[in-house]
């Protein structure tokens, strides 16, 4: 526990909660705890977007994709895919991901995907961050 003054209250409530007219009617002083502030805020979502080369033109791409979606795991989750032309009968997917905003996910869902059979190439064409909700 740490002994905040009540400005200090007002910012943390109102970067974790968004409520100031709670904080205005709390004492000069109060005690709180650093940790049972971040068990209120739920975790941003990052959609991604990327790239996913087969091996080869035999590959069956929606294989590969029901194989990346039943290995994903840390709370990343494959949102769609579609089979786009590259070039000489070789197609690829573009895939849309759903992960949480948290350190080694990124990390966590390249090597997930590389891992598979068929998968030659992974490439990310963009990330942005889906929603925050903070109560």
């Amino acid at each position: 526990m740490i002994n905040v003054s009540n400005s200090t209250a007002l910012i943390v409530v109102q970067y974790y909660f968004g409520d100031v007219k709670a904080v205005e009617k709390l004492p000069d002083h109060i005690n709180a705890n650093p940790a049972n502030l971040m068990d209120h805020r739920k975790m941003a979502r990052l959609l991604l977007r990327a790239k996913i080369l087969p091996t080869g033109t035999e590959i069956d791409l929606d294989v590969i994709a029901k194989k990346i979606s039943s290995t994903l795991k840390d709370g990343i989750q494959l949102s769609k895919y579609t089979k786009d032309p590259l070039a000489f009968g070789l197609y690829f997917i573009t895939a849309e991901f759903s992960l949480d905003d948290r350190d080694g996910q990124m990390d966590s869902l390249e090597n997930t995907v590389r891992a598979i059979e068929g998968v030659g190439e992974f490439e990310v064409l963009g990330a942005s961050r889906a929603s925050v909700d903070v109560k």
